[in-house]
Parts: structure tokens; sequence; C-alpha cells
């Protein structure tokens, strides 16, 4: 239980700034005041804590700043004991060049959200006034300068109130603020107002856990590829395994051999492995087969399950109007007969499958006699024709949870009216309780997460497999250009919420945006349809060529060759903007003067003359375009954009997705590219110079074959080639 901080204290000219930013981020509302000792919280009780990193740890933990896991919280103290080096004026400059290589791919110095590290590293270069501004300016410590400009926008309410209230050019100093808004209040609890806006919102227990002893498990079905949803599922399991420091057990609810396969396995296991997900171990429901048949035999003996030979249609009609069905009072003998049946897959057998006998008036209609076995004859992509009975999803799982000791089974809140099912069946099994923890089903505007569904346009040929980057799986998305680093921070910032979501797709794109814009190359691209030639005629007779950088602000991106010619294409939408005489600037080159425009009949432009003006200013001009010279190195590119698979933003209940069929996903552009392009790598990201961000999905093989480049939506628009 956190307890309540009275007052604030430290010496007027050294405020704990890192204290004070992880206060107003974590929205605790402490009061100050100055005093002559170390920095100090004194707690309601009489109670006192001192030391600037004694208390930023406190806060860490109150506001859950200090790591998902034990781990992440060791690597935080190890930070925290180097973190003071800053304050030495000598070592500076050193500790800037280690944190800016060690956060060339990181957004977050530990894991994958914010922490009392990055809070403490982010104020000892803030506090340092003036020094840190010059330093920020220059080009030297690209990653550090890109991490720090991220935390300060990302909280800027927060951040820009503490340098304002406590910094000045010559850095830390006395409030300049007569009362900061952290004054007005005096209670030092977490608001959730702070807790919504600053961090994962996944700061609930599981009942009844116990440090050490939790067992959970991520169970998906082997009957599609994981998509966003599921990923929800696995990150969430991962992160209550890690934070009660207990064991994650990946299970394939293999349960149903019409639907699954091993390839569904692989590639489950691939994407869990790209969410990062760490297991203790894999497992089957298939493994408890021999078990799960010797449970439901059980029940028959006892008098707590029958076999059942009702048409399924007539059988549903039954359960929703609450009728018993003609064989629920068959004797033990005849169900174990036609169990038997059903056992060996006769035609008899085949007419039957097996029901709990529940309840058939209960308002909860998942307690109205559910099945608990039905007849396959299919085999299995595991054990093959071993069995032609399986159990069903809701008669295995309550008791495969039992066996493997799990001690919390998360479900999504769909699933809540089949809670007192489940209970129901691991009662009358006579096998130890699991407690159900639900949290809300991810939904994504625009989207199809049924799996029945995404198999459906796989098997028609509207997309091309479950990796197309027009679905929602992990390998769809990813292939898209969607990093995942940026797919655990959305998922992680949804939290463990139990409200319905519907989310937005822009804002996953908006954080993927964040990671990738800082460090990924810039090349240069013209669309092939109508492109224009600009001659310039003072340009150099001869080609020459100039190696630049492939990011201005990012060294690591490398570099790349830029020729310069007399002739250089550029687009037609550009050259349509442009007026006789007028000034534009050449990006990487320079302004040059437009002179004379040749139009067709249409007046569409043709041809563009004039000559550069080097000394021209880039501020006066209107247009900045992108070029490319005339020459035969220059690279053939299809630019490809997507629209999502259906129109409507959410079906309604009932609604047929058949009927709100997108006619047209794919866009694709013809277009020529700068010879660097030649050298991209499958899977690299890159921005075209004001086109947008791409993934290279199809490198460079040979001339005559385009180099295939996916558009990455950045959050604000489709993308729209010109």
């Amino acid at each position: 239980m956190t307890m309540e901080i009275k007052v604030l204290s430290f010496p007027a000219d050294s405020p704990p700034l890192s204290v004070i930013a992880a206060t107003k981020l974590a929205g605790i509302t402490i009061p100050t005041e100055t005093s002559g000792s170390a920095p100090t919280f004194s707690f309601l009780n009489g109670s006192k804590l001192q030391g600037t990193y004694v208390l930023l740890r406190y806060i860490g933990r109150v506001a859950n700043f200090y790591g998902q896991n034990a781990y992440e919280a060791g690597e935080i103290d190890e930070w925290l004991d180097y973190t003071p080096v800053f304050s030495s004026g000598s070592e500076f400059e050193n500790a800037c060049t280690y944190v800016d290589k060690y956060l060339e791919r990181r957004t977050f110095v530990v894991g994958h959200s914010l922490s009392i590290v990055d809070i403490a590293i982010w104020s000892a270069l803030a506090g340092t006034g003036q020094r840190w501004d010059s330093l920020r300016k220059s080009k030297k410590y690209q990653n550090l300068v890109r991490w720090f400009n991220s935390l300060s926008a990302e909280y800027s309410d927060s951040l820009d109130e503490v340098t304002a209230t406590y910094v000045s050019k010559k850095g830390l100093g006395k409030p300049t603020a007569a009362k900061s808004k952290e004054q007005q209040g005096v209670k030092g609890d977490v608001s959730e107002k702070g807790k919504a806006g600053s961090r994962p919102s996944f700061e609930v227990d599981l009942p009844d856990a116990e440090i050490g002893k939790v067992c959970l498990r991520f169970a998906p079905e082997p009957s599609g590829y994981l998509h966003i949803g599921h990923s929800k599922a696995a990150l969430l399991n991962q992160y209550f395994a890690q934070r009660y420091q207990g064991q994650l057990i990946v299970r394939f609810d293999d349960t149903n051999p019409a639907k699954e396969s091993n390839e569904f396995v692989d590639n489950l296991l691939k994407d869990i492995e790209t969410l990062g997900i760490k297991y203790e171990t894999v497992t089957y429901t298939s493994d408890y087969f021999p078990d799960l048949m010797e449970m439901a035999e059980n029940l028959i003996r006892q008098g707590k399950a029958y076999v059942d030979d009702t048409p399924r249609e007539q059988m549903q009609k039954e359960r929703m109007d609450g009728i018993e069905s003609k064989c629920r009072n068959n004797s033990i003998e005849e169900n174990m007969k036609l169990w038997k049946e059903m056992i060996a897959g006769s035609e008899r057998g085949l007419e039957c499958c097996l029901r709990g006998k529940l309840d058939m008036q209960d308002p909860n209609k998942s307690l109205r006699d559910p099945v608990y076995y039905r007849c396959n004859p299919i085999p299995h992509h595991r054990i093959g024709s071993k069995y032609k009975v399986y159990p069903t999803y809701d008669f295995a799982c309550p008791f495969v949870d039992a066996k493997e000791g799990i001690t919390h089974a998360l479900r999504s809140s769909e699933y809540h009216d089949r809670n007192a099912q489940y209970y129901r069946i691991q009662e009358d099994l006579g096998v130890r309780k699991v407690h159900i923890y639900e949290f809300s089903r991810l939904n994504m505007v625009y989207t199809l997460l049924s799996k029945r569904k995404l198999l459906w346009f796989v098997q028609n040929g509207k997309v091309d497999g479950w990796d197309d980057p027009r679905f929602p799986t992990v390998q769809g998305i990813v292939r898209r250009g969607l990093l995942v680093e940026a797919l655990i921070q959305f998922i992680l910032e949804q939290g463990a919420s139990k409200n319905l979501n519907l989310m937005e797709w822009d804002k996953l794109w908006t954080i993927n945006k964040k990671i990738i814009d800082p460090v990924c190359p810039r090349h240069t691209a013209v669309i092939e349809d109508r492109r224009v030639l600009l001659t310039l005629t003072d340009g150099p007779d001869k080609p020459f060529v100039r190696i630049i950088p492939r990011h201005k602000k990012y060294e690591g991106a490398g570099e790349k060759a830029t020729t310069y010619t007399k002739r250089i294409w550029i687009d037609h939408a550009d050259a349509q903007l442009i007026s006789a005489n007028e000034e534009i600037t050449l990006m990487d080159w320079g302004n040059a003067i437009v002179k004379e425009i040749s139009r067709d009949q249409d007046g569409n432009v043709t041809q563009l003359s004039g000559f550069l003006h080097l000394e021209g200013s880039v501020k006066n001009t209107k247009l900045k375009l992108t070029w490319l010279p005339e020459t035969n190195e220059l690279v053939n590119l299809t630019l490809v954009g997507f629209d999502y698979l259906i129109t409507k933003k959410k079906l309604e209940e009932g609604e047929d997705f058949l009927d709100v069929l997108n006619p047209c996903t794919i866009f694709e552009t013809a277009a020529i590219g700068d010879s660097n392009m030649r050298n991209l790598k499958r899977e690299e990201i890159l921005q075209l110079e004001r086109k947008g961000y791409f993934r290279c999905d199809v490198p460079f093989t040979r001339s005559s074959k385009p180099v295939v480049l996916f558009a990455i939506p950045d959050g604000r628009q489709q993308a729209v080639f010109k």
C-alpha cells in the first residue's frame, strides 16, 4: 500500500529534477518546499526517505516505472548507478557518447516502456541547460538527441512545465514559478489521469496471485496465423508471468483436425518468437486425449454426461428454447454402448455426440447441456487416425488448464458467459479450480479477425497468403512495414482493460513512424507516368558524383552516391505547379530558375528548361522538388499501396462480410528510383523523400525486373504517389 507523501523538500539551488519529473509523469501531486538538506520525502506518518536516487526508486516502484519484470528492474538499477556520471563535468560528453551508441536501436533505455532510467538520464541532460541545448543542435549525438526529443514530445505537458520551472540557460536553479501545479495537491498517490497518459495500463492484479507461484498459458488453436488480436493475449500473458515471476506455457488447442495443420503450428511458433514471447515449454491438448477420454467415460458412468443423436440444428433450437433432449434420460448402459460406437467412428457413432448433463433451464445458455465430444473421421495433424472422436474446446480447456497447473486462465471478455460452464466442468471432473481473468478483445477498424473469414480470403485467392500485407496477421503487418517494437508498444498501451476496444490503425502506424523516421535512409523516386525532363542550360556538361548521407541526421544509415547531370527528371505533378521564371529548389543541389515551359494540347507540361541559381536562398522558394539525373543507371520501381479489405468500420451482429468487400485493395504505381536502390535488401525500410515510407519486398535482381516497395502508412493518410 502506498503511503501518502506530505512534502518534498530540497535545497533551493539544487532541485532533484528527476524526482520532480517522475512525480509529474506518474500523476502524483506533492507539495514542495526548500530546505538545507538533501532531497527528502516526508510522509504523513512521520517517516522520511532521503536522497535523490532513493526517492526516484520509490516513485519508480509506486508508479510502475521499474520495468516489466525482475530482470528489467536489475538493468534499471545498473543504469541508475551509472547515471551520476552526467553530473561530472569532465565526463559529461563521454557519457553522452556511451548512451548515444547504446540507444542506436532502442526507443527506451530499458525494455519497451518508460522507466525511471529514461527520466533520470533525460533530467541529467535537461538540467545542464545551455550545454545540452548546444549539443542537441550539433550532429554529434544523433541517437541520444532522437531519444531525448521523442520523450520531450511524448510527455511535453509534464516535462515542459518542469524545465520551465526549474531549469535556466545556466542549468538547474531556484524555481522560477511561484507555485507549480504539483504544489496545489496534498496527496502523494497515483492519479488515474497520470496512469493512463504516461505508460501501459497493465497495472491490475491477478486474483490470489503469489510471487513465484503463477502459471499462465497462451493457447492458440493451430487453425491460422497469429493476428494482432492474439498478440494482445500473448503479450498480456507474458506481462503477468514476468510481473509475478511465474511461468508461461504455450499450448496448442488442437481439438479440431478439420481446421488444423502443422503449417499453422510452425508459423504460430514463428510469430510467437517474433513477438519476443518467452515461454517454459510447448504443449498440445492432444497430449491429454487419453486422460480426456477417461474423464468423459467417468462422467457417463456418474450420470453427468449422455450420448445424443439429435440432429445438430434441432439440438441448437432445443438448447435455445430450454427443451430437454429425448436422449437425456438414456441409461448409463445405453450411453456407454453409443459412446463405444462414437469411438469406433461407426455409421451409428457418426450420428452422435457426447453432452454434459448440466441444466437445460439455466438462464445462461452455455450451461444447457453443452457438447463435450464429437465424431470426426479426419486424421489429426499430429497423431493421425488414432482417434475418431475429439473433445470440444469448452470441455478440454478446463481439464487441461487444471492438469498443467495453470493458476490463472486469461480469456477475452467475449467468453464471459462461458465462465460458469468452465467452472462447472472443473467441478464435475473433480479437478482444481483455475482463476479466470478477463481482458477486452482488441478490435481494429475495417478489420476482420475471425480466422474463418481470413481463411476465406486465402482460399478464394483474394490475398497472396496469410502474410499478405493487407492481413492483420503478425506476418502481414510486419511485411507491410510495421516494426515489432511498435506493435508491442501499441499493445502495451492498451493494457489489461476489460472495456471493449475498437482501435484505429492510425495510432499504431503513428507509433511505427516515430521509431523508423529517425533512422531509416532517404532515397528519391520519380513517378514514371508523364515524368518531365528539366534541362539546365548551365548544368554540368559531364556528369559528376557526390557522396552524401542517406539520412542527414543519422550517420548509421550510411552514404549514397548522387549524380548531377545537365538534364534531370522531375514528377509531372511537380512540373504542373511551376510557373515561368519561377525560382525553385532542387533538393540536395540548390536553386534553379525555370525559364521555359512546354505543354501539350491538354495543358500538360512536357518539358522544362532553365538554369542553375545556386547562390539563391532556399528560404525564398515555394517549391522544394525531388529530382533524378538522366542516366541509364536509374532503377525501375513498383510502388504498392494498400487499402482495407472491407468498406465498413465495424460489422454489425449477423452482418455478412461478403456484402462489404472492398473491390479494390491494391494500387501499383510505376516509378524510377536513384541508382543506390540497387543495393536495397529485402525487408529494408526507407523513405522516398516527399512520397512516404516504404518497405522493400522484392529487391533488385536485374534491370528488367522492378524493385517492389510496399507503402507504409504514417498514421495520417492513405499513400498517394505523385
